[in-house]
C-alpha cells in the first residue's frame, strides 16, 4: 500500500522532509505523483532506508550516491533477469537442460 510523504517520514525516522524532497528531485527515489501528493511504494520506502544506510554506515556523499545507486539498480536488475532465466531453464526438457549444462561447462573451461 502506497504511503504519503508524512507517513514515510514517520516510518523512516532517519530522513528529514528536506532530504526526502531532495532525493525525489534528484531521482534517487521515484514515488508516484497523484493529485499533487507523492505516494511511496514499499520499494520506495526500502530505497529510502537503503540511502540512509549508505549515508550513515558507509559515509557516502551526495556525489557518490548516484553512482552507487545506479550500480545497485544494475545488480538488482541482473538478479531479476537471472531468476527469469533460471525459471525458463527449469521448464526445459531434461535433455535440453543437460545439453545447456554441458555447453556452459565448456565455455567456463575456455
Amino acid at each position: 500500500m502506497a504511503q504519503r510523504t508524512e507517513e514515510v517520514l514517520t516510518v523512516c525516522r532517519r530522513v528529514t522532509a528536506r532530504d526526502l524532497t531532495l532525493w525525489v528531485e534528484r531521482h534517487w527515489v521515484r514515488p508516484q505523483h497523484e493529485g499533487g501528493a507523492l505516494l511511496f511504494s514499499e520499494a520506495d520506502i526500502a530505497r529510502v532506508e537503503m540511502i540512509c544506510d549508505l549515508r550513515e554506515d558507509l559515509a557516502l556523499d551526495d556525489e557518490a550516491m548516484p553512482v552507487v545507486l545506479s550500480l545497485l539498480d544494475s545488480v538488482y536488475a541482473l538478479r531479476r533477469r537471472l531468476r527469469v532465466l533460471a525459471g525458463a531453464i527449469g521448464q526445459l526438457p531434461s535433455e535440453s537442460r543437460d545439453l545447456l549444462r554441458e555447453e556452459l561447462r565448456k565455455l567456463e573451461e575456455k
